[in-house]
């Protein structure tokens, strides 16, 4: 099972740059898609439903913002659109998909570098989030939370982690909550568990400011995260660079894992 995820920045500015052509060579089972910056009527035919895939999306309620996505070779058994949470399901961060026992989640966690008030409204989504993950830790079934977590673990994981720590993103308070994912929850960074020492390969995300795409000044905020049975099957991972369809790059992962 192979499964992709890429924060779009926008699917139809992706849609221009290719990035259904180069999808079409993927040979993935599932696609997680984050930030469509769509609402159904701005939808094409091919961003519904790409040739060989079913489409599933969680739009937000404003336009031109957020939204969550995902494409599956087959149907799932369930599809769950947001959390139940009003404030968080209106932006559309969440969609997960179930086949059998698996979970995959498409997930998009606020960024708060815009300002104080999108800050405080990270944290509220960390709050209100983490029972959501505890639930699904301790549900016995297997899940793949793939998205743009817009926190970046540790120091390995971004270029210029010393003049960040005071900057959304590389927070003690958000370096510490996502910890807590790992540590005391039991998931997996599934990237990490198979490159542990990865740095400047690792990143995901570049600043549209200066020339980091260029220096590759970049962030790894882009995961895989996994429960420990599914984590323990991933095979292979990689973040792909040769084309550029966002101001993120598409994780792809390998699972010895038949969907």
């Amino acid at each position: 099972m192979r499964i992709v995820s890429l924060n779009l920045n926008g699917i139809r500015s992706a849609a221009t740059k290719g990035v259904y052509a180069w999808l079409a060579r993927q040979q993935a089972d599932l696609v997680c898609l984050q930030e469509l910056k769509a609402q159904p009527a701005d939808m094409a035919a091919e961003m519904l439903n790409p040739p060989g895939y079913y489409g599933h999306f969680h739009y937000a309620e404003k336009k031109g913002y957020s939204g969550v996505g995902i494409y599956a070779r087959r149907l799932p058994d369930e599809i769950l659109e947001g959390l139940g949470i009003p404030d968080i399901d209106r932006e559309g961060r969440y969609i997960e998909a179930r086949f059998g026992n698996l979970s995959v989640v498409s997930l998009y966690l606020p960024s708060g570098s815009s300002g104080e008030h999108r800050q405080a409204a990270k944290f509220l989504f960390m709050d209100l989030f983490f029972p959501h993950l505890e639930k699904l830790a301790r549900s016995g079934r297997e899940a793949i939370l793939c998205g743009d977590w817009n926190i970046a673990h540790r120091e390995l994981d971004l270029k210029n982690w010393k003049s960040n720590q005071r900057n959304s993103g590389f927070l003690p308070e958000e370096r510490a909550w996502l910890g807590q994912v790992f540590e005391e929850l039991g998931f997996v960074d599934v990237y990490r568990r198979l490159h542990p020492e990865h740095t400047g390969e690792a990143y995901t995300w570049w600043s549209n400011r200066g020339r980091a795409w260029a220096n590759n000044v970049g962030w790894r905020i882009d995961y895989q995260i996994a429960t420990p049975g599914i984590a323990t099957l991933a095979r292979a991972a990689w973040v792909y660079k040769a084309e550029r369809f966002s101001d993120h790059a598409p994780l792809s992962v390998d699972y010895a894992y038949d969907l």
